[in-house]
């Protein structure tokens, strides 16, 4: 874990873009109770944050040898960090919506012109949060029907869930994801930067295995 990382982990504890709590857990909109909740949106106030996670990304790019012609964001929480990494590789932007807009011109992926797609150059897309990855999934189909070349899904924070990594594996041809945040070093730094104790660590970890069936285990039900 480099020092960036380590940095972006203890901003995004002390500005509440990651929250851990096993005492009270919170509720997701999937209706499971979960002792960690993410919100990036939060890194979006101050440029120094914007700034660390578009070095990070392209920390990851120059690791991994990512060729990119084009950078994508998912919408909406993808495209300001989209928009910070293209500008620092002076490449061109695109986003991708959620579904094709209802009037005009019916777009799927803004920032295209009307006349092509992406006509083979290499994509890279932006997401902010992988949790099983159903999104991330459509939109890397989404830049495959445009004539992307999409081989990459870079986010911020990943929970590292079973169901995203079969998911991505599933694509033909599979599509490689990375992340800024893991929650292994998540949780790592979060216990010896003190933000947690063992026994919460534990029980964190152990959500990890089993996430869906934490929040009963522990006495919270849907």
């Amino acid at each position: 874990m480099n020092e960036n990382t380590k940095l972006l982990i203890e901003a995004s504890l002390d500005i509440g873009a990651l929250k851990l709590n096993v005492e009270k857990p919170f509720l997701w909109a999937s209706g499971y109770y979960m002792p960690v909740y993410n919100d990036n949106r939060l890194f979006l106030e101050q440029k120094k944050y914007r700034q660390m996670i578009a070095e990070s990304f392209i920390r990851i790019i120059k690791e991994n040898n990512i060729k990119v012609d084009v950078i994508a964001g998912t919408s909406t929480a993808g495209i300001p960090h989209a928009t910070t990494l293209a500008d620092k590789m002076d490449l061109p932007l695109t986003y991708v919506r959620n579904k094709p807009k209802p009037h005009g011109l019916k777009n799927r992926i803004e920032g295209l012109p009307d006349d092509r797609g992406y006509n083979s150059r290499k994509v890279l897309l932006i997401e902010d949060l992988i949790s099983t990855g159903g999104s991330s999934i459509e939109a890397v189909k989404a830049i495959r029907e445009a004539g992307g070349d999409i081989k990459y899904c870079l986010s911020i924070f990943s929970y590292g869930l079973k169901e995203a990594d079969d998911n991505f594996t599933s694509l033909t041809p599979a599509c490689t994801t990375a992340s800024i945040i893991s929650y292994d070093n998540l949780i790592t730094e979060a216990e010896q930067k003190g933000y947690i104790h063992q026994k919460e660590a534990e029980s964190l970890k152990e959500w990890r295995e089993h996430p869906f069936q934490w929040g009963e285990n522990h006495g919270k039900s849907q």
